[in-house]
């Protein structure tokens, strides 16, 4: 009997791992899927372990598709892990401009140097090297060791924990503990003796192309005839999901202090969180009863060192940040006295428009750029 012809009833949600006969009949099925129907992305066109690496972190929370030219470009620019080692973080985080998250960009950096300084610039088959390296998390070591080296290594992520639900018949929340744990078990158990990387890649792929979180199209799935939760009609239901955490609403106001054709940019430092060590124009949030040009004044002395007058409001931005909300007011001013001096920022400099857009800066903050010039302000600016 062949591994298509094993059939197990998936007649109730199974509360242990995959049966034999499912370990049996899975792998061959979703691997013969795969190499039809998988999408031609740059990353896969070689193992090279550099390449796997980079793209495994671009991907974390973003987009196939925003991902592709920023993969281009950064392997244009940095083509081996030696010539990223070798780079200037500015340089490195100017280029991640717009995938966000940029703490992976900064681990990424120093992670490379650690290979060079400890393993000669060769990225080692070892989980334990691996997992010594900044960044370099549970799925994203197993991802770059089974697809460059076809370890026997198991990844879960958003993609592979919904299709491995449905398939079990795990309803519960994947991202909570014993069910998060359950799920790495079950995907160590699904693993075939080779081709592991392809597998792996293959599990992803269902979850991105087929079994997607809302309007999943069974019909056209490899794995429909053992799925407990389609033979249960229950593919929209599991796995659950929790409910989003509540927005909050923020309101902020940013200064744009310009000075003899020349426009004052401060440096977030390295423990600011999610934009440490980018550029930005002062801003901040209103205090109780604040109104937004009044603080833009107050947040040019307090974070800047520096006195306006007479701001200008001249855009408004939104912008979301996890669960907050944020209404950026923005203003343009002259400057009329003192030289920058902060216990907040770790920098600042007065700089051109070219010097400006050399710098890494965040999403919100470009898009203000952008808009100043777009209303023909640039003159004013610079």
């Amino acid at each position: 009997m062949s591994d298509d012809q094993i059939t197990d009833p998936p007649a109730a949600p199974l509360s242990g791992g995959p049966t034999p006969s499912l370990r049996r009949w899975l792998a061959p099925r979703l691997l013969r899927w795969y190499r039809l129907e998988r999408r031609d992305l740059p990353w896969r066109l070689d193992r090279d372990p550099y390449r796997i690496w980079v793209s495994e972190v671009m991907l974390q929370q973003t987009q196939v598709a925003t991902v592709i030219p920023f993969f281009h470009r950064f392997l244009a620019r940095f083509p081996t892990l030696a010539d990223l080692a070798a780079a200037d973080e500015q340089d490195v985080l100017r280029l991640w401009e717009g995938l966000g998250y940029y703490r992976r960009a900064r681990d990424l950096l120093a992670a490379a140097r650690l290979v060079v300084e400890r393993h000669g610039g060769i990225l080692p088959a070892d989980e334990a090297a691996l997992e010594a390296l900044p960044g370099m998390g549970r799925y994203t070591r197993n991802a770059v060791l089974s697809q460059a080296f076809d370890l026997r290594l198991p990844i879960v992520e958003a993609n592979v924990q919904r299709v491995l639900s449905r398939v079990l018949g795990y309803a519960e929340d994947p991202r909570q503990g014993p069910a998060r744990k359950r799920l790495w078990d079950a995907a160590e158990q699904l693993l075939p003796r080779r081709d592991v990387g392809e597998f792996n890649q293959a599990l992803m792929e269902l979850g991105a192309l087929v079994c997607t979180a809302t309007g999943p199209r069974c019909g056209q799935c490899p794995l429909a005839d053992r799925c407990v939760a389609f033979a249960q009609g229950r593919q929209e239901e599991i796995p659950a999901r929790a409910a989003p955490p509540a927005t909050t609403l923020v309101n902020e106001s940013a200064i744009v202090v310009r000075r003899e054709g020349r426009v004052l940019l401060v440096q977030r430092p390295t423990t600011a969180g999610r934009w440490a060590n980018l550029w930005e124009v002062p801003h901040g949030v209103l205090g109780a009863g604040e109104d937004a040009g009044t603080a833009a004044i107050r947040l040019a002395r307090e974070l800047a060192g520096v006195e306006v007058d007479g701001p200008r409001e001249v855009a408004t931005i939104t912008h979301g940040v996890t669960r907050y909300r944020i209404t950026l007011n923005c203003f343009e001013a002259d400057h009329v006295g003192g030289e920058f001096r902060s216990t907040y920022y770790a920098a600042g400099e007065w700089l051109t428009a070219d010097e400006v857009a050399a710098r890494p800066v965040s999403a919100p903050q470009r898009r203000l750029a952008k808009l100043l010039r777009e209303q023909g302000r640039q003159g004013l600016l610079f």
